[in-house]
C-alpha cells in the first residue's frame, strides 16, 4: 500500500535526517502525532521499501484497518492522512529516479567512463525513454525505455526496463535465439534488438553489446 508514492523516487538519506528521521543499522525511523494527537504514525524506510504503523495514543493499540480492504469514512480519512504524510516525505527527501534497474546504472556508468556519453531524454511526453548517441555523427547506438513485458511476447503485466541495441542483419537469428533477446522494440527489427535489463544478460555481455552497437553506429 502507498507504493506508488515512492515509485521512480530515489531516497536521499541526508534529507531524511534533515526531515527528522533517525537512522539505526540502515533503518530510518520517524514518528509524528496525527488526527489531533489521537494517533501516532510511525514510518520506517529501508532498502526494501517504506513501512507504516498507526498506534492509538490512549490505548497504545495498533490501528490496522487502513492496511486491509475495509471501507468507510474513517478508514478513508486515515488512509488519506497517511498518504499526505508520505507524499510530503517523498517530496522533501527524494530525488526523481527515472530508472530503477541496476543494469541501467551499469550502462550509464560504462558509457560515461569509456566514451563520455550520457543519456539524453528527447521526448517530454515519454519521460522514461532516452537515447545514447555518438558525438562524432550524432547516431544513436542505444535506446532505453520501459515497456510492458506482454508487448515483447511474454506473459504477465509487469513493466520492465529495456535497451535497444544495433546489430548486423545477418546476426538477427542467432541473437534472437538467445535468452532475453527480442526483436527491437519501436525500432527497425532488421538492425535493432532488445534486451530486458533484469540481469539475465551478464554485465560483461551487456557492455560488449553496447560497444559493438556503438561501432555499428559509426559505420552508418
Amino acid at each position: 500500500m502507498f507504493e506508488d508514492i515512492f515509485c521512480r523516487k530515489k531516497i536521499v538519506p541526508e534529507k531524511l535526517i534533515t526531515y527528522g528521521f533517525e537512522e539505526k543499522n540502515g533503518v530510518f525511523s520517524y514518528d509524528t502525532a496525527v488526527m489531533n494527537g489521537g494517533f501516532r504514525l510511525f514510518l520506517r524506510i529501508t532498502t526494501e521499501g517504506v513501512d507504516t504503523d498507526l498506534i492509538e495514543t490512549e490505548s497504545g493499540e495498533p490501528y490496522v484497518l487502513y492496511k486491509t480492504d475495509s471501507s468507510g469514512a474513517f478508514v478513508g480519512e486515515v488512509r488519506s492522512l497517511i498518504e499526505e504524510v508520505l507524499r510530503d516525505v517523498a517530496d522533501e527527501c527524494c530525488e526523481n529516479a527515472v530508472y530503477q534497474s541496476r543494469q541501467i546504472a551499469v550502462v550509464t556508468e560504462y558509457v560515461k567512463t569509456n566514451y563520455g556519453d550520457e543519456l539524453e531524454f528527447l521526448w517530454p511526453k515519454f519521460p522514461t525513454a532516452s537515447v545514447l548517441r555518438r558525438k562524432d555523427n550524432q547516431k544513436w547506438y542505444a535506446v532505453l525505455m520501459t515497456v510492458e513485458e506482454k508487448k515483447l511476447g511474454l506473459d504477465g503485466e509487469e513493466v520492465s526496463e529495456i535497451i535497444d541495441l544495433r546489430m548486423k542483419p545477418e546476426e538477427k537469428d542467432a541473437l534472437l535465439a538467445l535468452e532475453n533477446h527480442f526483436p527491437g522494440w519501436h525500432m527497425n527489427k532488421k538492425s535493432w534488438y532488445t534486451l530486458i535489463l533484469d540481469g539475465v544478460t551478464s554485465d560483461e555481455d551487456l557492455k560488449a553489446y553496447i560497444e559493438k552497437s556503438r561501432i555499428l553506429a559509426k559505420m552508418k
